[in-house]
């Protein structure tokens, strides 16, 4: 993994807390600062709804103690196996389900935004949504977003057992006059996709992910990630799922492709401070989205 760079002299330096290790509250944010704090967390969901969703709250818990706003867990928090089976659909649930409603109350406990993936029930008994569920501080929905690309490479096929999302317009939400745009996991390799997020206003770019391990998978990872912030000139948050069934390496990423934040392959949060105003020098100095001569046509 590439080390992180330090970030002198700027205000948006990351925090990191893993676990046993807290990391120093951020200073109140406002309005006029065009700035919040967020949080990608990183654990371990199983099997056990109940448990998973309990673990997730002492995640937000912490999060929203060291002032995050927005607390990006991983996709399929509700509930992960190694390999989908029918496990998962006979675990899903509607968006009216007990796990989403949980989900919604963390937000307005805690009165943060709340992203996290959930195994969607549908009309098909024998698949499921990979969803993505973006419960506000009010207990509302913010946004919901459905996995377009299935993890259907390395020996995996998501598509037995998961629905493909429709093709939406691009799914974003704000939050204290961010706007946040929506991936997930495998959509990472699609550039298309995140350009289509970033065209239409998304400043920064949320990839909840189980990001499975295997050779060179990380460094994957990390790359992605970096370069999806760099050629849209956004920040992007990831939230991957800890060992051992996720890769790990959560992290935080500035426009220019510099890490504010990670995590290794354990449980934990990290922290970093999202400015508007490093994002509009950023995209002066190389306004590559302005620039652009290409448009994407839905396949």
């Amino acid at each position: 993994m590439q080390s992180q760079q330090p970030a002198a002299d700027r205000s948006s330096e990351g925090r990191t807390s893993t676990s046993g290790v807290s990391a120093s509250p951020s200073e109140p944010t406002s309005a006029t600062a065009r700035a919040l704090d967020i949080a990608v967390v990183q654990f371990d969901p199983y099997t056990d709804k109940d448990a998973n969703l309990a673990m997730l709250r002492e995640h937000v818990r912490d999060a929203a103690e060291h002032g995050a706003r927005v607390v990006i867990a991983p996709e399929y928090s509700m509930f992960a196996v190694t390999r989908l089976d029918h496990r998962a659909v006979a675990a899903a649930e509607p968006l009216t389900g007990p796990y989403v409603t949980g989900l919604r109350g963390l937000a307005a406990e805690f009165g943060v935004h709340v992203v996290a993936g959930v195994a969607e029930s549908t009309q098909d008994p024998e698949r499921i949504h990979n969803t993505l569920v973006v419960a506000a501080p009010d207990a509302e929905f913010a946004a919901v977003y459905r996995k377009v690309h299935l993890y259907d490479a390395f020996g995996f096929l998501e598509s037995d057992v998961v629905l493909p999302g429709p093709i939406t317009d691009p799914v974003t939400f704000t939050a204290d006059g961010v706007v946040f745009g929506l991936q997930t996991c495998f959509d990472l390799r699609f550039p298309e996709g995140f350009r289509r997020v970033a065209a239409a206003g998304a400043q920064v770019l949320l990839v909840p992910a189980q990001w499975i391990p295997g050779p060179a998978k990380v460094d994957q990872w990390t790359t992605l990630l970096r370069a999806r912030a760099i050629e849209n000139t956004v920040y992007v948050a990831a939230a991957d799922q800890s060992a051992p069934r996720g890769a790990g390496a959560s992290m935080i990423v500035d426009p220019t492709g510099m890490v504010l934040a990670e995590l290794g392959d354990g449980t934990g949060i990290a922290t970093a401070r999202i400015e508007l105003d490093h994002l509009d020098k950023v995209r002066a100095a190389n306004p590559s989205l302005a620039l652009r001569r290409f448009t994407i046509a839905d396949a």
